[in-house]
């Protein structure tokens, strides 16, 4: 979301998102000289509500809800996402108080719209009226944009969003990247939705796992969780992912419906009751057995709500699958790269540079099998 705030030295409104990359910013408008900081303040704040409002709609759309029966979530978020083009007239001809009352809506964007325009009603300044329209109206194609899976200008910031749906466009666009380095480039946290980012992602571990238990025997759900033997790595994730694409879930089912959980842990829910209560009978069984450990650590024995971390699922998640596909090359070179590059002599008396050039080989022959495996499964990508 973009956030509002006010240079009191240069008397002007500042809009400020991330990139991905880093922080933008953007004088909106010049205020008035005259005018009280905390009216000021009040303005930059409605519009911050307003921001993460009309985000929501984006990282929580209708169409991951299920019903859209009336009164249903997804017919909620449907209502609120219809606001978009009330949302300007709100801040032009806002609920002004009357006979000691004011009207309220239920909707969070229009409310937040209706605080913006009584912010501006009270300063009544006409340029700065106008240059707020231009900018809310700035903010909400950037929100549209990104739903299209166009994530350029402002909506670059969805790329530090989690999002309960993944845009089509966006897992393509994060397919044609991991296509050109199977490991993961820059670009997949800075250019592109994360959610739809771990689709893809999820779909080249896979191949990646596919690749290594042919050279390694080991079953492909199980590979990163081997490959930890080699080098520490966070395998519980991957492993999860791997071993429900296994059990026949979607690429897109099994991302989308971590992120969903965990985002609504985030929110305060507890979306699966009965996955908590196993573990809970686990952590009972646990807890018994630590008590008579006198060296245990009973923080050893913590409950994880979700595998995530619910203040950035989305990107968490791809971080994860990244490495998965990184745990799968250590495993395959242990296998494949045993009787390679005699050209470069005995491994026990190669240079940093010679030792070096293998490990760069190593990466591309299992980059080229991955991807080959990847194309030959392409229909598994959504």
């Amino acid at each position: 979301m973009t956030r509002y705030s006010i240079d009191p030295d240069r008397h002007e409104l500042i809009a400020t998102w991330g990139t991905g990359e880093g922080d933008l910013a953007t004088r909106v408008a010049t205020l008035p000289a005259e005018a009280g900081t905390s009216v000021l303040l009040g303005l930059a704040r409605a519009l911050s509500l307003l921001s993460e409002a009309a985000w929501r709609t984006y990282t929580h759309p209708a169409s991951a809800a299920g019903s859209q029966e009336p009164n249903s979530e997804g017919w909620r978020r449907e209502r609120e996402r219809g606001h978009f083009g009330e949302a300007l007239d709100a801040i032009a001809k806002p609920n002004l108080p009357s006979g000691g009352s004011m009207v309220v809506s239920y909707s969070p964007l229009i409310e937040s719209a209706n605080r913006v325009g009584r912010a501006l009603h009270h300063l009544d300044n006409p340029d700065l009226t106008k240059a707020v329209l231009a900018e809310a109206a700035t903010e909400l194609a950037a929100v549209e944009s990104s739903e299209l899976g166009d994530l350029g200008g402002r909506a670059q910031q969805a790329v530090l969003l989690s999002r309960e749906d993944a845009s089509p466009v966006q897992v393509a666009a994060a397919d044609r990247l991991l296509e050109q380095n199977p490991f993961g480039t820059a670009e997949l946290f800075s250019a592109v939705d994360p959610t739809a980012a771990a689709v893809a992602a999820a779909h080249w571990l896979a191949a990646a796992a596919e690749v290594t238990a042919e050279a390694s025997g080991d079953d492909p759900a199980q590979v990163v969780l081997e490959a930890d033997n080699i080098e520490a790595l966070p395998h519980e994730t991957p492993t999860l992912v791997l071993g429900l694409i296994e059990d026949g879930a979607t690429r897109y089912d099994v991302v989308t419906g971590l992120v969903r959980h965990a985002m609504h842990v985030a929110d305060g829910l507890l979306p699966d009751p009965a996955g908590l209560r196993e573990q809970l009978e686990n952590l009972e069984d646990a807890l018994t057995e630590y008590t008579d450990d006198e060296e245990a650590d009973p923080e050893d024995t913590g409950l994880r709500l979700t595998p995530l971390d619910p203040r950035r699922p989305a990107r968490d998640l791809l971080e994860d699958l990244l490495t998965g596909i990184h745990g799968c090359w250590l495993l395959h070179s242990e296998y494949a790269d045993l009787d390679t590059d005699e050209d470069l002599g005995d491994a026990q008396d190669w240079t940093d540079e010679q030792a070096e050039e293998h490990q760069r080989r190593s990466r591309d022959r299992f980059a080229q099998l991955v991807r080959d495996t990847a194309a030959a499964n392409r229909d598994r990508l959504v």
